[in-house]
């Protein structure tokens, strides 16, 4: 008690409040999971923990916000007791917003089983329509009732408390006791704002570690959701537009019973033919892998050579394409086989978008592994994995005995080394694995570990000459070459151990880099802009696939379907990725981009670059085979014509995709 009374009243009275929103939030949470939960479903302790954390954090900026206005004096009720009158308003004010927060995440969750997001904004473009169908549904005027009272109750309780604080004598003298207290305060508030002890805050994406869509909808926050999405509340689609391009859309991707009514894009692919010894997988997404600056486009300073080595061991696709520029995009498309055209954020950040169906799922039989060096809470990964692909084992910087170098943490040859090793040694040996492995050191700062230069040589070159061969500096060229270094020292690994000549490793780069190609390249490549999106893609498994070097377009959507085929693995495809080893098709292929920077989409082909600005409303179409113009024909205006179309219409579609590719139950 004696310490009690030695905390400053003003650090009483934001205490006080805080834990009354604490009980509220934590009594509705209860109200919550037992109103909506299935049949036999147990309580879940760690969903409750967790969402206490996420209440935690909401009423910490609260209580935070009330003692930086009472920074100012005349705002302090303890210096100045009429502003009391003030904060008697601004407190009921508040709890009215809190209870209609979370009375509209009740209903909310009621009608559409998600919590309370951004996306609720939309309604009001049909606010009538809206307003009529929630009066005629729910009982507004009882809930309207119960709003007003419990504020008043409130007001009253918070009236009497404020004022009993203010009745209490202090002594006016001041101590660093209080600036003690005040200090530890903050601290504390800080923390439980930032809501973990490490590099990354806590994130609604944390909520999906559970695996379970239930208990992560428990956990949440409906504050936490509805800001966490508020940047993405127009991240809808034009209904009308979608069901306009579903015929052009469901013929490119050959769906086999085409509904337009119901937008169905699914294709089921089964094999009559399988593998007794089913092939393991290792997908590799390669950090910044940039096709014009790697050795086999035939860049003079040779930074990849044993990379190239490996091409000419297995199927090499010179033209494959990423449909956006960036990491977390290019993961995106790689997992859920969707573009990512998601402004200004990407899809993973979007609480909305995190419910996705990926191939990797159908792989029923097989362990599945995502390997990173550093934190897969960056850009929101995490939810987009553990949400979607069942008994998923992440292994990330503090899951490894690697010292961390950087901000992005192990290095990539230490997470290729530690992630053979735990391949290697795997328990359950006797069944197939599914594993992706995400590098991060070709990227800035450039970091090249110490431990590593003795047997790594760095190069310098005059600056001209890395210009020429579209590099910035020397320490971008030579963390290229660190990168063509680790895939060495993995490989090597990877040969000395039993799972390599049953294992299919698939390299391609996460995004390519703008820069200047020079005369590698045809001219469009660098003044479209596609060298960011234009990367290598390396199908290697010397003892399953015969070498081959393939023209074809490609894009990373292509991924899933192409390795499920080549394992014989049946599965459900209802994004856009299309089989690249598939000879029965004569549908002609296109690779789709949309840069999020120079605010464009198009179409790329075997010989064109379809292109229109959103910015201008321009449209380009030049050639990628060669530096002169596009010949003005009947057959080139019908090809530009058909390629403009299916761009709007892939467009469109990815959109749609991108919040109704749900994961199958």
């Amino acid at each position: 008690m004696r310490l009690i009374n030695k905390i400053p009243r003003l650090i009483k009275w934001i205490l006080g409040i805080m834990i009354v929103f604490l009980l509220f939030m934590t009594v509705y949470r209860f109200v919550f999971f037992f109103h909506y939960r299935g049949i036999n479903r147990p309580f879940s302790g760690s969903a409750f923990i967790l969402g206490l954390r996420y209440d935690a954090r909401i009423i910490c900026v609260m209580g935070l916000a009330m003692l930086l206005l009472c920074a100012i004096p005349w705002l302090n009720p303890f210096r100045y007791p009429a502003v009391k009158k003030v904060w008697i308003v601004l407190a009921a004010l508040t709890f009215m917003t809190l209870l209609f927060f979370y009375g509209a995440d009740f209903y909310h969750y009621d009608y559409l089983k998600q919590r309370l997001n951004a996306s609720v904004l939309n309604f009001l473009q049909d606010a009538g329509i809206s307003a009529n169908m929630v009066w005629e549904t729910y009982p507004i005027v009882k809930i309207t009732v119960m709003l007003i009272l419990f504020t008043a109750a409130f007001t009253w309780w918070y009236k009497v408390y404020l004022t009993k604080l203010q009745a209490k004598s202090v002594s006016r003298k001041k101590s660093r006791t209080n600036t003690a207290w005040y200090t530890a305060f903050v601290l504390i508030l800080g923390l439980c704002i930032f809501g973990k002890i490490g590099q990354y805050p806590l994130r609604w994406s944390d909520a999906f570690a559970f695996t379970d869509d239930f208990k992560a909808n428990t956990a949440l926050n409906p504050f936490q959701s509805f800001f966490s999405t508020l940047s993405f509340k127009n991240s809808t689609y034009d209904i009308k537009k979608v069901r306009d391009s579903y015929p052009i859309i469901a013929r490119y991707l050959e769906v086999p019973n085409p509904d337009s009514a119901n937008l169905v894009y699914e294709r089921k692919i089964s094999f009559t033919d399988t593998f007794t010894n089913k092939p393991n997988v290792v997908v590799v997404i390669c950090e910044s892998f940039s096709a014009y600056k790697s050795s086999m486009f035939g860049n003079k300073l040779d930074p990849t050579p044993y990379f190239n080595s490996m091409c000419q061991q297995g199927v090499f696709f010179e033209r494959c394409f990423t449909p956006a520029f960036g990491t977390a995009r290019g993961v995106w498309a790689v997992i859920t086989g969707i573009p990512d055209v998601e402004q200004p954020k990407t899809a993973s950040r979007n609480p909305s978008a995190v419910d996705q169906h990926s191939i990797i799922s159908d792989f029923k039989t097989y362990e599945k592994f995502y390997f990173l060096g550093g934190s897969t809470t960056w850009a929101n990964i995490r939810g987009l994995l553990n949400n979607n692909i069942s008994n998923l084992n992440i292994y990330e910087e503090e899951n490894f005995k690697a010292a961390k170098v950087d901000v992005w943490g192990i290095s990539d040859k230490n997470l290729f080394l530690e992630a053979n090793k735990i391949l290697s040694e795997r328990k359950a040996a006797t069944k197939p694995f599914f594993a992706i492995i995400q590098t991060a050191d070709n990227h800035r700062p450039y970091t090249i570990p110490s431990e590593d230069l003795d047997e790594f040589k760095k190069l310098d070159y005059p600056t001209d000459t890395l210009k020429k061969y579209g590099f910035d500096d020397n320490g971008q060229f030579n963390a290229f070459r660190y990168t063509d270094f680790t895939f060495r020292k993995f490989i090597e690994a990877a040969k000395k151990e039993p799972y390599f000549n049953n294992t299919i490793f698939v390299f391609v780069g996460d995004h390519g880099l703008r820069g200047d190609a020079g005369n590698m390249f045809p001219q469009s490549f660098t003044k479209q802009g596609i060298l960011a999106e234009h990367v290598p893609l390396l199908f290697y498994a010397p003892g399953l696939l015969q070498p081959k070097r393939v023209m074809q377009v490609c894009s990373q959507l292509d991924i899933l379907p192409s390795v499920a085929t080549l394992a014989r693995q049946p599965y459900t495809n209802n994004a856009f990725g299309r089989n690249v080893f598939d000879s029965i098709s004569r549908q002609e292929k296109f690779a789709f981009i949309a840069d999020p920077d120079l605010a464009s989409i198009g179409l790329v082909s075997n010989q064109y670059y379809y292109v229109k600005s959103f910015k201008t409303g321009l449209v380009d179409f030049v050639s990628v085979t060669g530096n002169e113009p596009v010949p003005v024909n009947p057959s080139t205006d019908s090809l530009k014509n058909y390629m403009g179309t299916l761009t709007d219409a892939w467009f469109e579609t990815a959109r749609y995709l991108l919040l109704n590719n749900k994961k199958k139950n």
